[in-house]
């Protein structure tokens, strides 16, 4: 019964070791390019052609657990340079805000951090230990089963990420002051952030949205 019981317990340690590395990191066998996922959503009532020229800031936007600021990192400059790139090459013409730009850009960078927590139940291997050996608690027949509550696990989740905004400055409602947006992408995943990537990534989110030309 002892070595019955040591090979059980062995073999229940080895199975939960090989959960835990599978559970862990599902994604850590993925290269950074493999692991990265492009996003975009368009407003299917407008009609990009019709737009001629953006604005575009030179920072970006930093958004971080509910807070936000500017910045300018050399990273930063890099991807708005790209989007600029990919804009004027598809026709549009990049211009001041004072100018009265058809289309505005924004670019957020999104850094948020939370806490969660998980409930995990006691293995149900001890449960039929305990009450099922000679029926009761661990087998002396006292005619018991224990009672096991779930116990917690807490983690923090740390979700950085690229966002794009196109907005409509050309036909803006007046009557509420709001501005439609008409275009979104989302860039997520590893190496998002370094500056080898910055060229590829953006240059992905265009090549899915080639609705996004003017007329010439």
């Amino acid at each position: 019964m002892k070595s019955y019981l040591i090979f059980k317990c062995l073999g229940l340690v080895l199975i939960s070791s090989m959960l835990m590395n599978c559970q862990q990191n599902p994604v850590g066998d993925l290269s950074p390019e493999d692991s990265q996922v492009f996003i975009t959503n368009q407003d299917r009532s407008a009609v990009f052609s019709t737009y001629r020229t953006f604005s575009l800031p030179d920072s970006v936007v930093v958004y971080q657990n509910n807070a936000q600021q500017t910045s300018r990192s050399l990273i930063e400059s890099r991807f708005i340079d790209r989007i600029s790139t990919s804009l004027t090459s598809r026709g549009y013409q990049r211009v001041d805000s004072t100018s009265n730009p058809d289309l505005g850009i924004a670019v957020i960078r999104a850094n948020d951090s939370y806490i969660g927590a998980t409930s995990i139940p006691y293995d149900p291997y001890y449960l039929n230990y305990w009450g099922g050996f000679g029926g009761g608690l661990g087998g002396f027949g006292y005619g018991y089963s224990p009672f096991f509550p779930n116990y917690y696990s807490f983690y923090e989740v740390q979700d950085r990420y690229w966002i794009i905004q196109m907005v409509d400055l050309k036909n803006r409602n007046n009557t509420n002051k709001q501005l439609n947006v008409i275009w979104t992408a989302q860039i997520r995943g590893n190496g998002i952030f370094d500056d080898a990537s910055v060229d590829r990534i953006v240059d992905a989110v265009f090549s899915q949205s080639d609705y996004l030309q003017t007329n010439q």
